[in-house]
């Protein structure tokens, strides 16, 4: 059982991204002290979405500049803080020229690099990393080789590697990383949060990312032909965030969380905002996989992406998020319509 001082700062790493600004929003309306770090100080547009939540919570915001990649770099973000939330870690699967570079060492170093520097500051009770479902999972046909077909927080994820689904395998590599170094030490525990597919608004227009260009490729007609089949784990971010947030302050929270609060497939989500803006040129059919696999490519998408993937349903089992945590999930159809409208309102998506 770990028992936080409220009164004591809290480090978020990487608090810019779409994540953790909305971690750092939950703790700064509960009045906390935030020990923000971001690679740049000086490039204050990057954070002034985190400044304007600053100044209108009763918490207190503080901006350190620190890098994965940098050796003790967090070292002064972390002092006297009983809790570390490691959410830092490169999120991208398409486009890259070089995965280990770009996904592995950033991953690991960095894990590395803060889990270290907690060990170090003796004031440390407590680390939240930020993992993904895609430590449990490579590819949806893996459901097959699993219990029940369905996927819980004791199954690894063990057909991903540097070739194939990349971002999967540094996601799984930074939290074995990250479980061997709090075996090391007696000092801190470490509980972590592994979300699916990550949807809903975001703080900062410009760090939605991938959630975004899905988003904005559904509404804008990239997929009006035709939507893949097959199922995935979505998330609203704020549900996400809250699940960070509930486990800093649960004293008995332990343990990997799957954090996914519907199984969908891409249909679905067309349907559902097909209900909200039916002049929008929406998938109204599902993507034969036949097609899937001649024109994946031209979608970013391996043909061995969509041979394990398309019209494969994912299975999965959040019960225990629910009963460690406590965690209530936002309905699938609000999830959709906030994110939604505030692209339509960005002009990022606009009615047709």
């Amino acid at each position: 059982m770990t028992t936080i001082d409220k009164k004591k700062p809290v480090l978020v790493s990487g608090a810019t991204g779409y994540l953790a600004s909305w971690i750092v929003k939950y703790l700064l309306d509960d009045g906390l002290t935030v020990h923000a770090t971001v690679r740049n100080k000086i490039n204050t547009k990057k954070y002034e979405h985190l400044l304007k939540l600053d100044a209108e919570s009763p918490g207190t915001l503080k901006i350190f500049e620190a890098d994965l990649l940098a050796e003790n770099s967090f070292e002064t973000a972390i002092e006297n803080c009983e809790l570390v939330i490691h959410t830092a870690s490169p999120f991208q699967i398409s486009g890259l020229k070089d995965a280990q570079k770009e996904l592995i060492e950033p991953a690991l170093h960095g894990t590395r690099n803060v889990l270290n520097s907690a060990t170090k500051t003796k004031s440390v009770k407590r680390v939240i990393l930020t993992s993904s479902m895609a430590a449990i999972y490579g590819d949806s046909i893996d459901c097959q080789n699993v219990k029940d077909g369905i996927l819980t927080e004791e199954i690894w994820n063990t057909t991903s590697s540097l070739k194939h689904q990349p971002y999967s395998y540094s996601k799984t590599l930074a939290e074995k990383e990250a479980w061997k170094i709090c075996g090391e030490q007696s000092q801190w525990d470490l509980v972590v949060i592994n979300p699916g597919f990550i949807v809903g608004p975001s703080l900062d227009k410009m760090n939605a990312g991938f959630s975004n260009t899905f988003m904005r490729d559904m509404g804008n007609g990239k997929y009006k032909m035709g939507a893949p089949e097959g199922t995935l784990g979505f998330v609203d971010v704020r549900d996400a965030a809250k699940a960070h947030v509930l486990a800093c302050f649960t004293p008995t929270a332990s343990g990997r969380h799957i954090t996914a609060g519907y199984n969908k497939s891409f249909m679905d989500v067309a349907r559902e905002l097909h209900k909200i803006y039916p002049d929008l040129p929406l998938p109204k059919k599902a993507l034969p996989k036949t097609l899937a696999w001649l024109v994946g490519p031209l979608f970013g998408l391996t043909r061995k992406h969509v041979v394990k993937n398309f019209n494969i349903d994912l299975k999965f089992d959040n019960s225990y998020v629910k009963k460690d945590l406590g965690l209530e999930f936002t309905p699938f159809e609000k999830t959709l319509a906030d994110h939604f409208e505030q692209l339509m309102a960005d002009g990022i998506v606009g009615r047709k």
